[in-house]
């Protein structure tokens, strides 16, 4: 850390002891934060329109985690790494697992791909063909089957099942169908593993989708058992969508699983997560801090899945990620600061811009001394991309990996 950064987290300190902010504690549960960085973030990806290809961009999923380790090295908090199958098929899972255990990170969500063949035209699990629907299930076992093998415990679904017209599909029959799939792979799942079932309310499909919100998912998840939760897209809900609120509904149900975080304009457009609406970012936090604190909901809290769910298309690979971490690890850390007795206390007397002070003040405090000791204590950097930019790592790949890469989009 800088003499300049030393300093500044100094200053803060004496001001947070002052506001009654029990640092050390903040400082450890900034420390165990951790979060799941994608193997499809490191690779060539794109638009519908076009896959702007990079030099040095990872060709395979060996060389993808070797990025992922590298962001870890970094930042101290990404140790595990999620794989989206068929992208990141390979022939041995068990050397996989080994390569990622080598360069000090772990396999994390196990990803399946049922919308890119097209046999998927008209729906995978939702498919009114049920010999289509028997080839997405198999899919999905042998992504529990890849789970086992790379010791990974959870299995992250996303199905791009929907219809574009009236009459085109029987929304009921449609929905039982895919509780039949969702059981047979819930059955299968290993031991202590969990399913976390994704929604999105439009694309591919565009008059309904058979996932389209939480509380849809939030039903397969009941019709299966306790090991499936709802996972949260921040970039799937319409305009305006309060997601936090969603999360508090979520946590006190004891039913979020888990989250793949990135930020968006307009639709799902995968930018990095706190670039466009920073405050949303922070509220969903301050839920998840309040529900941590709460014996009622404390354990729902703590096995929340963190995870980053972006393509770079425009933007340099690892770079990106970086700042997508540091991005979320800053919002924690605000979160971390809100008064919650105090903010309760406004809250009971309506003091409607009192309770909205006080969560202005924690978002307004820069934090970013306290991250960047939290990520020196990791074993990480204090700033991350300033080192990685020093580094020639992004150099020395360009000149390793010459040919062809694997991308989607476009």
């Amino acid at each position: 850390m800088t003499q300049q950064t030393q300093d500044r987290f100094s200053r803060l300190t004496e001001d947070l002891t002052e506001r009654g902010v029990r640092v050390p504690d903040l400082m450890r549960r900034l420390k165990s934060f951790e979060v799941e960085t994608p193997s499809w973030g490191y690779g060539n990806s794109g638009t519908r329109f076009k896959v702007f290809k990079q030099a040095g961009v990872a060709r395979n999923t060996f060389e993808k985690i070797d990025d992922a380790a590298e962001v870890h090295r970094l930042v101290g908090a990404c140790p595990s790494v999620a794989l989206h199958i068929p992208w990141d098929a390979v022939d041995d899972y068990h050397a996989l697992a080994d390569h990622a255990q080598r360069q000090g990170v772990r396999i994390g969500a196990i990803n399946p791909n049922v919308f890119q063949d097209d046999e998927y035209k008209l729906g995978s699990v939702c498919h009114p063909d049920p010999a289509i629907r028997r080839r997405a299930v198999d899919h999905l076992l042998e992504c529990t089957a890849i789970m086992r093998a790379t010791n990974s415990s959870l299995l992250s679904l996303w199905f791009a099942d929907g219809t574009n017209y009236p009459g085109q599909g029987h929304f009921r029959r449609r929905f039982e169908w895919m509780t039949a799939s969702l059981t047979e792979v819930y059955a299968a799942l290993p031991e202590n593993a969990r399913m976390l079932v994704e929604y999105k309310f439009f694309e591919p499909a565009f008059y309904h989708t058979d996932l389209p919100d939480w509380g849809t998912a939030l039903l397969q998840c009941q019709a299966l058992g306790p090991q499936a939760q709802v996972l949260v897209d921040t970039g799937h809900h319409p305009q305006g969508t309060n997601i936090a609120h969603i999360v508090a509904l979520l946590l006190q149900q004891g039913t979020l699983g888990g989250f793949h975080f990135n930020d968006r304009k307009y639709a799902d457009d995968d930018l990095i997560a706190g670039s466009i609406d920073p405050l949303a970012l922070f509220s969903i936090f301050v839920e998840i801090v309040d529900a941590a604190d709460d014996p009622a909901t404390a354990e729902a809290a703590a096995g929340i899945a963190y995870m980053i769910d972006q393509s770079f298309n425009v933007e340099p690979k690892i770079p990106g990620m970086i700042q997508s971490v540091l991005n979320i690890q800053n919002a924690y850390a605000k979160a971390l600061l809100v008064d919650q007795a105090a903010l309760r206390v406004a809250q009971d007397e309506g003091d409607i811009l009192g309770a909205n002070n006080i969560l202005r003040d924690a978002f307004e405090t820069d934090v970013r001394p306290l991250t960047a000791c939290a990520r020196e204590e990791l074993g990480g950097e204090a700033d991350p991309l300033r080192v990685f930019t020093q580094s020639g790592y992004e150099e020395r790949v360009a000149s390793e990996r010459v040919g062809p890469a694997q991308g989607w989009g476009g």
